[in-house]
């Protein structure tokens, strides 16, 4: 009898812890579930992060809070052109970089993007992307690698493509102002600031019946440093650019006062 009493006893109290962690588990689980609806992310591609907290709330919004994270965004697709010493015509000193304008052509785009969002309507963030400057070359030359100076040797070729090219790693500062939303839920974009890129490298790029396409890698005295800024003006996703850099393009003597801009289309604003 006593055997049975205390059997039983030992059944109900094991009952009751087993109830009691079943209940903890269960509030763990609701807990994590309250967290995870708290913490949930979206996906978003152009002018903010591709994975991002989902805090654009309006009240968010009129507070100062850090914003960044993976993004693509801020593309840029436009033409580059040459400024020897104030003029867009070469000197003679830099006549074999002759190019053809409606070839010569720029391309870049942000993937990281760390700042502070101020109020709706002003942010101030670094971005940190990649760029190209593809010169299309007029002459039948080729931009010889590994000399002490930029040199150009004429080629009894005719090429049906003679492409220069430069790549960087480019990190700017922007400051963003924009207006509010329209009825159609768009607004204007104001963004500018300063730049500074690395060179990831040069190319060379010819295509010809005699040879084929061939290709050619070095750095081609580009600046291992290059700087400058940048502006853009659009509505909704869509807009303008132009770039400037302010030290010259190549680091040789003969090419001092040579620089580069570029301007066109711009995506990814909103």
């Amino acid at each position: 009898m006593k055997r049975l009493i205390f059997t039983t006893l030992l059944v109900s109290g094991l009952a009751g812890v087993m109830g009691q962690s079943a209940f903890a588990q269960q509030d763990t689980v609701v807990r994590d579930t309250v967290i995870k609806k708290k913490s949930k992310y979206t996906l978003t591609i152009g002018g903010g992060n591709l994975i991002t907290k989902n805090s654009d709330s309006t009240e968010n919004a009129k507070k100062g809070h850090f914003v960044g994270g993976v993004t693509f965004t801020r593309v840029d697709l436009g033409f580059s052109r040459l400024i020897d010493n104030g003029s867009f015509n070469l000197s003679p000193t830099n006549e074999f970089l002759d190019y053809r304008g409606g070839k010569t052509s720029t391309f870049s785009f942000d993937v990281l993007q760390f700042g502070y969002r101020f109020n709706s309507n002003f942010k101030v963030y670094v971005a940190g992307g990649f760029d190209w400057t593809l010169i299309r070359l007029r002459d039948n030359v080729t931009i010889q690698k590994n000399l002490p100076t930029l040199t150009a040797l004429p080629e009894n070729v005719q090429f049906s493509k003679n492409r220069f090219s430069s790549s960087y790693v480019h990190i700017p500062l922007n400051f963003e102002i924009r207006t509010k939303e329209n009825d159609k839920g768009k607004r204007f974009y104001f963004i500018l600031g300063p730049e500074v890129s690395f060179l990831l490298g040069g190319k060379v790029k010819q295509i010809s019946d005699e040879f084929g396409k061939q290709k050619q890698y070095d750095n081609y005295h580009f600046q291992s440093v290059r700087y400058g800024g940048s502006f853009r003006f659009g509505y909704g996703g869509l807009g303008l650019f132009t770039k400037y850099y302010f030290n010259d393009m190549f680091d040789t003597p003969a090419q001092a006062g040579l620089k580069n801009m570029s301007f066109g289309i711009t995506f990814g604003l909103n």
